[in-house]
């Protein structure tokens, strides 16, 4: 499906990370995924590496002179107008910790926080509308919203972007939907609810946009902060834990099992985290 007809406003489009020196995060993620790298930023600018998979956009690794410690994996809901957004977040009780800025001829982002401190950004797209290769092996599959306070966070991206958190689990999960955005995928994807009942998943998974965990001390280590987290997928998580700790990364959270996923947290040799999940659907 074409970038453009897979995100309408209010959609996560787009992941990437900086770092001060991009350069073992290169190595380490073209040896895990395959990705190979271009250089988007215009001369003199501080170079933007667009990870690529089979010559398709999947997310971008950036270099900047002060970086997180550790860095992180950011991700990026495109908006039709990212200064009105970026104004509204502030009035839902969000923070602007980037104001608006144009991205050359990519796009304009901002960099906003939701009241209970989860960073993530805003797209206007331009020349860039998003990530081309998403949900499957090494490339993006899901955003992860982690946080302390599930009702007050809900509260504002549903005035931001109109998501909605379905019912959550004894685990501490829940999806986050967008209402309708099922229905616009099925305009170029016909058979997308056909698919979603041969996996015996509800029909509303269409509209499904990112997940919310409910940060809990027996679940996360007392202190963590509500935070945005990335999840890639993998054909095989146990071969991709094998070849983190070759290529110098670590293992976090060794592979286990859920209904629908085999699934590891790991970290890169800068210390970034993210989940890989092997899609594993159970059988009928």
């Amino acid at each position: 499906m074409p970038e453009r007809d897979r995100y309408p406003a209010g959609v996560p489009c787009w992941v990437d990370s900086g770092r001060a020196d991009a350069k073992p995060a290169l190595d380490f993620y073209a040896g895990l995924f395959g990705w190979e790298f271009e250089n988007r930023a215009p001369e003199g600018v501080s170079p933007y590496h667009v990870a690529r998979l089979d010559g398709r956009d999947v997310a971008g690794i950036g270099e900047q002179e002060q970086q997180l410690d550790p860095p992180v994996w950011n991700t990026y809901v495109l908006v039709e107008d990212a200064d009105a957004t970026a104004a509204k977040a502030v009035r839902a009780g969000g923070k602007v910790e980037l104001p608006p800025i144009d991205a050359g001829a990519a796009g304009r982002f901002a960099g906003l926080a939701d009241p209970t401190g989860a960073s993530f950004c805003i797209w206007q797209a331009n020349e860039l509308r998003g990530a081309q290769a998403v949900n499957e092996p090494n490339s993006w599959n899901f955003s992860d919203l982690n946080t302390r306070d599930t009702g007050r966070a809900m509260a504002f991206y549903g005035q931001l972007f109109g998501w909605k958190a379905g019912e959550i689990e004894d685990e501490g999960y829940a999806m986050i939907y967008l209402p309708g955005y099922g229905d616009h995928l099925a305009e170029s994807d016909p058979e997308i609810y056909e698919r979603l009942e041969g996996l015996g998943a509800e029909r509303s998974f269409a509209d499904v946009v990112a997940s919310l965990s409910a940060m809990t001390d027996d679940r996360f280590p007392p202190g963590t902060p509500s935070h945005w987290g990335i999840t890639f997928a993998v054909a095989d998580a146990d071969a991709s834990v094998a070849k983190v700790e070759e290529l110098g990364g670590r293992v976090l959270v060794p592979v286990f099992d859920t209904e629908w996923t085999r699934t590891a947290v790991v970290a890169d040799p800068d210390g970034a985290v993210l989940t890989l999940g092997q899609f594993t659907p159970p059988e009928r």
